[in-house]
């Protein structure tokens, strides 16, 4: 698919990016993010349709477990891991399940990143990054902005860096409407139509 110049306007790369994202079942990928006050946090990341997600912290609290199920919609939490004590069944937008950016896990998804970029993109505008290598895979960058103040869940610009063979994002950069950078999460290793073992999510 092409790309504009850097800098220059640009076919919006989105409609792909979604497409792909409708027609995968499943990926994994350990999720490095890194916010602007040098908060780190490492964790394993699992996805299956319709919306099931397991989440083991690395670090911090190393050891964590959360699962969505997305049929009774709520959160089970394994304070010390698996096999230490029953898990916690808790409603997706109780604090103890919230990101420390208050993300919810039931919006945490690769849908969800691309429904709030494609959201600011409707009230904003969108440019060529130009190619890059990340974590030695071939992406195309884009920046999403925007118009005046306009936000989309506290992110006024995005930067993402898409693998060219399949569109899944690899680099997220956000930005506030100061222009401070909020949050890096690099994904590079994900790893799209998984299959996982039975009772993954159910264990």
């Amino acid at each position: 698919m092409p790309f504009a110049l850097i800098g220059e306007p640009m076919a919006d790369p989105l409609t792909e990016a979604e497409a792909r994202f409708r027609a995968l079942r499943s990926y994994r990928l350990i999720a490095h993010s890194l916010s602007a006050e040098g908060d780190e946090q490492v964790l394993r990341y699992f996805y299956c349709k319709p919306g099931w997600v397991r989440i083991e912290l690395v670090r911090p609290h190393r050891g964590v477990l959360l699962i969505h199920d997305p049929t009774a919609r709520k959160v089970r939490l394994w304070p010390f891991g698996l096999g230490f004590s029953p898990p916690l069944n808790l409603a997706p937008d109780n604090p103890l399940v919230l990101s420390p950016r208050g993300h919810r896990i039931d919006r945490s998804d690769v849908g969800a990143l691309l429904e709030n970029m494609r959201a600011l993109l409707g009230r904003g505008t969108l440019v060529s990054l130009g190619d890059a290598q990340i974590a030695a895979r071939s992406a195309a960058g884009l920046e999403i902005t925007g118009a005046n103040a306009a936000d989309v869940a506290g992110v006024h610009r995005y930067r993402v860096w898409l693998s060219h063979d399949t569109f899944f994002p690899l680099r997220v950069q956000s930005y506030a409407v100061s222009g401070t950078l909020i949050e890096t999460v690099d994904m590079a290793d994900a790893e799209i139509d998984v299959r996982f073992p039975e009772h993954f999510f159910t264990p």
